[in-house]
């Protein structure tokens, strides 16, 4: 049985880890995200370790409203939780639960 996440932060980049799998989920979306963040398909797993590449996915779902309410009825999220992780990786100072 899996531990159930405690730390904002962790949870903060589960929610942009499911951001990125969603964003490549569709090939348009993924060459606007590539095209906007300058990185390469090759070095984006790795990138996804870094929390401020996290936090740039969030920002580029946040972008567009359509975007946002796709991704929060795929991870079956409030768009306020979305809007939330984004702040805990933004901000290493933020204290407030996210989703």
């Amino acid at each position: 049985m899996k531990k159930p996440v405690q730390n904002p932060r962790e949870v903060a980049e589960i929610v942009a880890v499911q951001a990125l799998s969603f964003i490549a989920g569709d090939p348009e979306r993924l060459g606007l995200f590539l095209a906007a963040t300058g990185i390469g398909p090759e070095t984006l797993r790795t990138a996804a370790t870094d929390s401020h590449f996290l936090a740039s996915v969030l920002d580029f779902v946040l972008r567009d409203d359509a975007t946002v309410k796709a991704f929060a009825g795929a991870a079956q999220l409030h768009p306020t939780n979305i809007a939330a992780a984004h702040q805990a990786l933004s901000d290493p100072q933020w204290e407030r639960d996210v989703p």
